[in-house]
């Protein structure tokens, strides 16, 4: 079963938009059509910000005590339909069922994260330099906020800003990804089910370019927070500007991965291989650069390439399936136009390098050697399941090489060497660093990236300062 798709707007359900014309939501495993989404026009847009206006008036005036047990109810309500949304989110993203799960676990996880910091939203006193004088801190709602998200994953990229605003007491639009609206949809059914007042949180879909254009132009949105490409945040940015609105800007990636010689090879390969092609690569976070000492690099590379090769192509709901598909036809051209350049610049492919199956947009796990740093796969995100692996000598060589790009979002490293772990977390300009780990992305620790790949960060305590303001008031 998949989901009876709508926009919502005020707290109704459209299943129309008022632009009369919808697309059609394709299943990547094997490109039927799940449903057609409806287009929000014009005046849908200017509903959307009328009833969030209406919304926040609602929303900031009920107490955070209270505002968390609506999103409680909310993450409870998701929870007893996990395995629904995780179908959802297979048939119309693409990622095996057991990820699924996991992002729509983790989703829960977020809403109640910010539950319960929107009731811990401190302020402070300040002491006075005069007898009888107040000084006080106090956080207040943002306002209302646009949101962005992209297709790789539907539920848990928006139960980032749909709780991180409800938490501060702002409303918010979002524009989920026209690729897979349905797991958002559901989501936003339970926020109403459980009691979250209309207009608090509104769902548009549409023309993105257009939708971004009319929403950002409207003065009453003082927030935008967006996950998405490098290219499209910068000019979302700039249209932010003329109007003075704060953004979270969560861009792409190129993640190194630094592997020491002291670190046992295979332990490593079998980690990080998990990590490279879980949901078959298209992750923003996703271990994109692989930088292995000399020492152990064939033994690496090995194990790696045993890893890709064993894994089993499919439709995300068969048990047998450990990579589904890509999610759209996009993907596929991207990934053909990474292998060329590859093999130009003299890299030799250790696995895959070629499209799979007769139907669906699968492309083969794919290794990459031999590249050099300035091949298009070790400069740009591949956004899928290529692992460019090359050799490095010393520290502060592969530091240099790690540094080198635009990129700041996530990076990894492994070493049994604490100075050196220690000293590598130091030196990589990312705003997230995994240490013999990947575990980087919690609800309550922050998610974000710095240089060009954004500014901001969803997650911990810095994810509810984003959609709050500061307010000092002085008292005699």
């Amino acid at each position: 079963m998949y989901s009876d798709l709508a926009l919502l707007i005020g707290g109704e359900w459209r299943a129309k938009g008022d632009a009369g014309c919808s697309e059609p939501v394709i299943n990547p495993a094997d490109g039927r059509i799940l449903a057609n989404l409806p287009h929000a026009g014009a005046r849908d847009l200017s509903d959307s910000v009328v009833a969030a206006t209406d919304g926040m008036r609602v929303w900031q005036k009920i107490s955070a005590y209270e505002r968390a047990n609506i999103m409680h109810r909310a993450a409870d309500l998701f929870r007893t339909r996990l395995d629904s949304i995780a179908r959802i989110i297979v048939q119309e993203q693409g990622k095996v069922l057991n990820e699924a799960m996991i992002e729509a676990a983790m989703a829960a996880d977020v809403i109640d994260w910010y539950a319960e910091e929107g009731r811990r939203a401190y302020g402070r006193i300040v002491p006075g330099r005069v007898a009888g004088v107040r000084q006080m801190v106090v956080h207040e709602p943002v306002g209302i906020v646009a949101a962005f998200t992209p297709w790789n994953f539907p539920v848990v990229t928006p139960a980032r800003k749909i709780a991180g605003a409800l938490g501060a007491g702002c409303s918010i639009i979002i524009k989920a990804s026209e690729e897979t609206p349905g797991a958002c949809v559901e989501m936003a059914r339970c926020f109403m089910e459980a009691g979250l007042p209309a207009g608090v949180l509104n769902l548009v879909f549409g023309v993105p370019a257009e939708v971004s254009e009319k929403l950002l132009a409207r003065p009453e949105i003082r927030k935008i927070s967006f996950t998405g490409s490098v290219g499209v945040g910068k000019h979302l940015a700039k249209m932010a500007t003329r109007t003075m609105k704060r953004s979270t800007m969560e861009l792409g990636g190129h993640s190194p991965v630094v592997v020491f010689d002291d670190v046992n090879p295979e332990q490593v390969a079998d980690m990080i291989a998990a990590y490279k092609f879980r949901n078959a690569g298209q992750v923003c976070i996703s271990p994109t650069r692989f930088y292995v000492q000399e020492g152990v690099y064939a033994r690496f590379l090995e194990r790696f390439s045993a890893y890709a090769k064993g894994l089993r192509l499919g439709n995300g709901l068969e048990a047998s399936t450990t990579m589904g598909p890509l999610a759209n036809p996009r993907r596929l051209d991207a990934m053909d136009m990474f292998v060329k350049d590859a093999l130009e610049q003299g890299g030799k492919i250790r696995a895959g390098g070629k499209r799979y199956g007769n139907e669906g947009f699968y492309y083969e796990p794919t290794i990459v050697t031999d590249v050099p740093d300035h091949s298009l796969i070790m400069t740009e995100e591949p956004f899928g399941p290529i692992a460019p692996i090359v050799t490095f000598k010393t520290f502060d060589e592969v530091v240099e090489r790690a540094n080198s790009l635009e990129f700041g979002l996530a990076a990894y490293a492994f070493t049994t060497s604490i100075a050196r772990a220690t000293a590598i977390g130091d030196a990589l300009q990312t705003g997230m660093v995994g240490i013999n780990s990947v575990a980087i992305s919690t609800p309550e620790t922050p998610f974000g990236g710095i240089k060009h790949s954004g500014h901001g960060s969803e997650g911990g305590i810095e994810g509810l300062e984003a959609y709050l303001n500061v307010k000092f008031i002085s008292q005699a």
